[in-house]
């Protein structure tokens, strides 16, 4: 998880931060080791109050919203946080229905993956996100 060690070298780039939003403490486990294991820092919180009132403190580089308690839940996490920044969300649910991901991409999800999801795939397309975040590009 996030933290800052006071005896980094300044010259060091600093590690890219990602929220991720999950109420299941298995799930926050996981995706907490295999983004820390990628290299990246990560900021977990189980609820949308508590991401809304970090996303502007931390300013994360992206924000990962899995299905917290439901869809339509999640679909409100994803309003507020537009509402308070423009960073990247990549959404994760086991919804299959392309109507929960129509709904998803236009609430301001900029990807939406399907879980059981692969690992490598997965970072790829954090990674991609993060590309397009840091060049300016818009899609």
């Amino acid at each position: 998880m996030l933290y800052q060690n006071e005896n980094q070298p300044p010259d060091m780039k600093e590690r890219q931060r990602i929220m991720v939003i999950d109420n299941d403490q298995d799930m926050q486990s996981f995706l907490n080791n295999t983004l820390e294991q990628e290299g990246f820092d990560t900021i977990v919180v189980a609820d949308a109050d508590s991401a809304a009132s970090l996303v502007d403190s931390i300013k994360p580089d992206l924000v990962i919203v899995d299905t917290i308690s439901s869809e339509q839940d999640s679909l409100e996490t994803l309003s507020l946080l537009r509402k308070h920044s423009s960073v990247p969300i990549i959404m994760l649910s086991p919804e299959y229905a392309p109507e929960a991901m129509r709904q998803a991409l236009s609430r301001g999800a900029d990807d939406y993956i399907r879980m059981p999801f692969g690992i490598k795939p997965f970072i790829a397309r954090i990674r991609a996100k993060l590309r397009r975040a840091n060049s300016g590009d818009s899609e």
